[in-house]
């Protein structure tokens, strides 16, 4: 892209954090047009319309950073020495450092001003207390790696190489849930597995939702990323399954009915399952409140206290919508076109509000109590069944606008800007989440308090956390909200401070840190993954040979033969989790039987100019060569199936061959294990494809099948093979250091 030079204008874009040139997911050198630039500048609240508004915003953006030399929070490496940079103002200070475990150390900055400013190393990690005349800031020191598989499994004791099972949480089906599904059905799907051998059970995010809204129900487009999904909450576990049946009887025959029928349903019906459940949780609150004994009211007491104002301003945003969405259907659940009265959470009409509806307010606190104590409640019962990580939760990019976390952070929140991609491989014509975007500067001034609180969530009740599109933590692709994905620009991240807090928090809670880093990655971010101890995820679909060529054809010149060699097990990465696929690609089954290039040529989503029987063409091609891959791999004998519905002895194949990857744990999503051809998710579609709203069978015997029971079998077999021939790996000695390296 050509355009004419105006120096002022990128100069402000660099100070403010935003990338004006960038490579693309082809290798192919690519520009931000000014128009771009002027208009995210603009919703940054940085007047760039002339060469005089560019020159002011960024004297603005300097005397910020001049009024706040310090932040209030500054990340280093344990065992490495502290830079403050050229900090002149230090020199000569006498600082007193606190440590967490209480020590206290006291020294003095060199006083030459000409230096820079530093700290000797220090060998504790934990968040430490700084002081001088001049400020106070906290330090957080962080080991030098995530916790990783490795330490969770106690050095090795049961080999290196390890499984799981990842799963949709709200399709697992489980009895008397009224069509949503639960922490309790998740409990019973973490025994189940744990008795094949399983050391780990992922799930879709659990993030809050918008209970006045049922129609927003992605997983990945939550609320707020800093409290839990009430509806995933297991109703029979708030009062005990007798009160259960006793609210539904008194609830009369229509909502009996409903209830059953809502279990039975193929698809997940938000719409009529939400109000619903709400409304029985509301019954077995009230009876709570009358009935249950001192010891549980003490709990939730308790709970309440140490959520304070955070829990109480999302308690306080769920009764607020649900009271504007029955005076007006029509408002939509976003705080952004609410009364303006009630756009702040500290405003005296919200206030006042939150007064006069205590106990509205209450009852959304006791719904995240019950979701908190759900999901620890299954993480305990993982580590009691013989799990070595358990629960794998997900951390969603971001959260709605609109939303709880948006309205209690406005701050923090770039308005009028999402997040989403460029035009890549996953997506060619680029995409825009429409989600809220934090802002970079922001978070730093307020010492990533945010940040730490999101991640202390996701961490509180897991042995592991993914991390969706980890590539934000480097930088983030903007959009103006509503717009068109390809008129983004990248904002630059502090990736270095946000990897150390991750390692940080993940030693504290003793969980494992996965990167999703699928996507337009980086120079060399992958690398610092690795070494800072976050595994990555290496796709079934995306692990061969010749790939860079391949994606450079398949964006300038399409093929119909592609020479596409898939890469051998061993061969993958040893840094990564290995998976079949994600919740947005293709299942094993529906892979090789074209159900998802059917579903594409319907709803116009293949590549420009490429036919439905094109793209069939290229995937004959792509089948026969992923045959050959698991022939020499021993994962399968003789031809391939010669049809493409016959997709039975793929997927068993497929799951043998991901499961003796070199990759120290490798996750088998529920669909192939029980051979299903139809996604989760089909990214680049709203209502035209049921997105997030399929269920599975019942999870009471949801392993038992004996197809399931067989597969999961064949993978325990695998990884008990390769850890037998193993030997004493790196890994383990890595662990055994890392511990010594563990924050108190």
């Amino acid at each position: 892209m050509s355009r004419n030079p105006q120096p002022y204008l990128q100069r402000l874009a660099q100070a403010a954090g935003l990338y004006s040139d960038w490579i693309d997911a082809f290798d192919q050198p690519q520009q931000v047009a000014d128009e771009s630039l002027r208009t995210i500048l603009s919703l940054m609240g940085l007047a760039c319309g002339s060469e005089a508004q560019c020159q002011d915003s960024l004297r603005r953006l300097a005397a910020e950073e001049a009024a706040s030399p310090l932040p209030p929070l500054m990340t280093a490496t344990v065992g490495e020495m502290v830079s403050f940079g050229a900090k002149p103002q230090l020199a000569g200070l006498h600082y007193r450092l606190e440590l967490a475990s209480g020590q206290l150390l006291h020294g003095c900055f060199a006083d030459d001003t000409g230096q820079v400013a530093n700290l000797p190393a220090i060998n504790e990690c934990g968040y430490h207390r700084l002081q001088t005349d001049l400020f106070e800031l906290t330090l957080a020191v962080a080991p030098r790696r995530c916790f990783g598989v490795a330490d969770a499994i106690r050095a090795g004791a049961q080999g290196d190489f390890h499984w799981g099972v990842s799963a949709q949480i709200y399709g697992v089906r489980s009895h008397g849930d009224g069509g949503i599904g639960h922490f309790g059905g998740l409990d019973k799907l973490v025994k189940q597995a744990a008795g094949y051998g399983a050391t780990a059970l992922a799930i879709s995010p659990v993030h809050a939702m918008f209970a006045a809204d049922p129609s927003r129900y992605s997983p990945y487009g939550p609320s707020s990323r800093l409290f839990l999904n009430a509806l995933h909450v297991d109703p029979a576990a708030a009062m005990g399954a007798p009160a259960l049946a006793q609210v539904l009887s008194e609830a009369g025959e229509e909502a009996c009915a409903l209830h059953a029928a809502l279990e039975q349903e193929p698809l997940l019906d938000w719409a009529r399952a939400t109000p619903h459940k709400l409304a029985l949780l509301r019954r077995l609150y009230e009876k709570f409140c009358r009935q249950a004994p001192a010891q549980a009211l003490d709990a939730f007491d308790e709970f309440s206290r140490r959520g304070g104002a955070a829990l109480r301003s999302h308690a306080l945003y769920e009764a607020l919508s649900l009271h504007l969405r029955a005076e007006d259907l029509d408002l939509p659940c976003d705080w952004r076109v609410w009364p303006q009265v009630y756009r702040q959470p500290d405003s005296p009409e919200t206030l006042a509000f939150g007064l006069a509806h205590a106990d509205e307010i209450r009852f959304h606190q006791f719904l995240q109590w019950q979701a908190a104590c759900g999901l620890s409640q299954a993480q305990q019962d993982a580590l009691a069944v013989g799990m070595g990580v358990g629960i794998i939760t997900d951390l969603a990019i971001g959260a709605d606008n609109g939303g709880s976390q948006a309205w209690a952070h406005q701050e923090e929140i770039l308005q009028g800007l999402s997040v989403g991609a460029p035009p890549d491989l996953l997506n060619t014509r680029g995409q825009n989440w429409g989600l809220g975007v934090q802002s970079a500067r922001a978070m730093q001034q307020t010492g990533f308090r945010a940040y730490l609180d999101m991640l202390r969530v996701c961490f509180a009740h897991a042995g592991g956390v993914r991390i969706d599109h980890v590539l934000g933590l480097a930088r983030m692709w903007l959009v103006p909200e509503g717009g068109d994905a390809t008129a983004g620009a990248y904002q630059r991240y502090p990736a270095r401070d946000l990897l150390r807090l991750i390692a940080l928090e993940s030693w504290r809670h003793k969980a494992i840190v996965i990167g999703e880093d699928l996507g337009t990655v980086p120079a060399g971010f992958g690398d610092q993954l690795a070494e800072d101890g976050l595994y990555g995820m290496r796709v079934l679909w995306f692990q061969h040979q010749l790939q860079h060529q391949l994606q450079h054809n398949f964006q300038h010149q399409f093929q119909t033969k592609p020479q596409q060699v898939f890469l051998p097990p061993q061969q993958w990465s040893t840094q990564a989790i290995a998976v079949t696929t994600t919740h947005d690609l293709p299942t094993v089954a529906g892979w090789w039987s074209g159900v998802d290039l059917a579903w594409r040529a319907t709803l116009d989503l293949l590549e420009p100019g490429v036919s439905l029987e094109q793209a069939s063409q290229v995937r004959d091609a792509e089948r026969a060569s992923l045959w050959r891959a698991f022939v020499q791999a021993g994962c399968a004998a003789g031809d391939a199936p010669l049809s493409s519905a016959d997709s039975a002895a793929v997927v068993d194949a497929a799951l043998v061959f991901v499961a003796r990857s070199a990759s120290p744990l490798a996750m088998l999503p529920l669909e192939d294990l029980l051979g299903l051809t139809e996604q989760p998710n089909l990214p680049g579609t709203v209502g035209v494809h049921p997105n997030w709203r399929r269920r599975l069978p019942e999870v009471e015997s949801l392993l038992q099948g004996s197809v399931c029971a067989a597969r999961l079998k064949a993978v325990q077999r695998v990884r008990q093979s390769l850890s037998g021939h193993s030997g004493v790996s790196s890994a383990q000695n890595a662990g055994s250091d890392y511990r010594k390296e563990s924050p108190a």
